[in-house]
């Protein structure tokens, strides 16, 4: 990035700029939240609705809801933060992207976030909720990250009651989780109206547990959940060593945003 580019856009001492994919560049804070495959796989499951509504809970620096807005995944995307200062970095990305009119940043706590906020009920709510309560795990010296990681300002249930009360009936509800957790996703989705209706588990290779699962739940549909086949990021191991390979499916997940399952 050159000085012109970097004074354009009012790039700050703690900032970087990062070109995710050949239509995004991000801004990012140098130590503070970034982001990972998580963030890229939530955009992907996501089903292209291209005139949908959509709220992105917990959007951080804005890159599922940029995501999603370059792909046409939606219409209208509300990203929700709670961090003033992540709000206001949403904003220009957007901008910067050429977004503005389509990412809606609204700094709000997701726990007491009503239809009357997003204009009425929406089509897509999307969330890559804290994976870690608050009582596990080391306590990060970043607070940026400690609130992202950790349950500090709402559980998986929080961010589920979200998507029920903003969801028009028949909505969909998609979001990334811990699979050693999954008992309490699928209790938080039932409480809140949000039948599950399709799961990918992903793992880093064949040889490996599942480190991440993606499910999407619709609003007041009946039961019956397909589990597709599972996610596989990673080819196997060279015998030496050498850097690892993303399969075909992983592959068209961070250049496409698409996840065919």
């Amino acid at each position: 990035m050159d000085t012109s580019e970097a004074t354009a856009v009012g790039l700050r001492p703690d900032e970087r700029i990062d070109t995710v994919n050949e239509q995004i560049r991000l801004i990012q804070k140098k130590q503070g939240l970034t982001f990972g495959t998580d963030a890229f796989l939530l955009a992907a499951y996501v089903r292209p609705q291209r005139h949908a509504t959509a709220v992105d809970l917990g959007s951080g620096t804005g890159i599922v809801s940029l995501l999603l807005a370059g792909r046409q995944k939606a219409k209208k995307i509300y990203a929700v933060e709670l961090q003033p200062e992540f709000a206001e970095l949403i904003e220009r990305n957007s901008a910067l992207n050429g977004m503005a009119d389509r990412i809606l940043p609204l700094c709000a706590d997701a726990r007491t976030l009503k239809p009357v906020d997003t204009e009425g009920e929406v089509d897509l709510v999307l969330s890559n909720p804290p994976y870690m309560r608050t009582d596990s795990g080391e306590r990060n010296r970043c607070d940026e990250k400690y609130i992202a990681r950790h349950e500090v300002f709402g559980s998986v249930h929080d961010f589920c009651e979200a998507g029920g009360r903003l969801l028009r009936h028949g909505g969909r509800f998609v979001c990334v989780f811990r699979p050693d957790r999954l008992s309490e996703l699928m209790e938080a989705l039932r409480d809140a109206m949000l039948e599950p209706k399709r799961m990918t588990f992903v793992h880093a290779d064949a040889a490996s547990e599942p480190c991440m699962v993606l499910t999407e739940a619709v609003k007041g549909a009946a039961p019956s959940l397909r589990v597709s086949p599972p996610l596989l990021l990673y080819l196997p191991q060279a015998a030496d060593g050498n850097r690892r390979i993303l399969t075909p499916e992983a592959q068209a997940v961070y250049d496409g945003c698409r996840l065919f399952y």
